[in-house]
């Protein structure tokens, strides 16, 4: 288990927590290394703005130790599954987290990282596990009302952390370097594959709403308009869909890459 890895998980989300933060669109408000100034007042009370910018790194150490990996159990997680999961419950909170990860492993969905959920995280696939986790993250997020706001760097990030999480499952499962760079490739290649088939399949579906909607009009002296907009408002959808899809896959692709690179 990930015993003693929690440094080496924070450090991959910290560098994406960035330092300060005050943006009107985020609902966290003012937000220092990704501690918003809520989260600072539960460990500090009463503390300032001002207070929250200079926090100390033995402070941030601990609010993430105690607020996020204890709750999760990192200790306890597979090498990979532990830093996927610490940096889901770092963007939505460790409850929202587990459940999504107890969802991929089949255990009882209840947001607590309890003896049968552990059980259950090491019994399964790790690789595949971290990735399904990813995915439902990324699906998660695009339900909220900022994902327009933030989808790019937040895209990346999961792709990032989808892929070095995996890599260090690899290299602690024992494989060797050139095993494990050939393995995230072969990642990086199907998920190219995969943004390739997305981007076709946009292609495909703005022909296909242009020639059902020529066909409708083309038929009767009277076209259907509301059969005609209705049609074009589903493949607006459907070609959104894969763009986006296809964009998380190129995310994918490159971070598997770079992944690879430092092997």
């Amino acid at each position: 288990m990930a015993k003693g890895n929690f440094a080496a998980c924070l450090g991959v989300s910290l560098v994406y927590e960035g330092g300060w933060s005050d943006n009107k669109a985020d609902p966290g408000g003012a937000t220092m290394k990704g501690i918003t100034l809520g989260t600072f007042r539960t460990f500090k009370p009463g503390a300032t703005k001002t207070q929250l910018r200079n926090i100390t790194q033995s402070d941030v150490e601990h609010i993430y130790g105690v607020g996020f990996w204890d709750p999760i159990r990192g200790n306890d997680l597979p090498f990979g599954v532990d830093m996927a999961t610490l940096d889901y419950g770092i963007n939505s909170g460790p409850s929202r987290a587990v459940k999504d990860l107890q969802r991929v492993v089949g255990a009882p969905v209840d947001g607590k990282m309890g003896p049968g959920t552990l059980k259950a995280v090491i019994l399964a696939d790790n690789k595949a596990t971290i990735q399904k986790l990813c995915a439902r993250r990324l699906t998660s997020m695009q339900g909220l009302k900022i994902w327009k706001t933030f989808k790019r760097g937040w895209s990346r990030r999961v792709a990032d952390v989808e892929a070095k999480a995996v890599a260090m499952w690899l290299a602690h499962a024992g494989m060797p370097a050139p095993s494990r760079q050939s393995e995230l490739n072969a990642e990086a290649n199907k998920a190219q594959d995969q943004a390739q088939a997305q981007t076709k399949g946009a292609g495909g579906a703005a022909g296909g709403g242009v020639a059902a909607g020529g066909g409708n009009a083309a038929v009767s002296a009277e076209p259907n308009w509301w059969m005609i907009a209705g049609i074009a408002a589903v493949v607006v959808v459907v070609i959104a869909i894969l763009v986006i899809k296809s964009r998380q896959h190129k995310d994918r692709a490159a971070a598997y890459k770079a992944a690879a690179a430092t092997v």
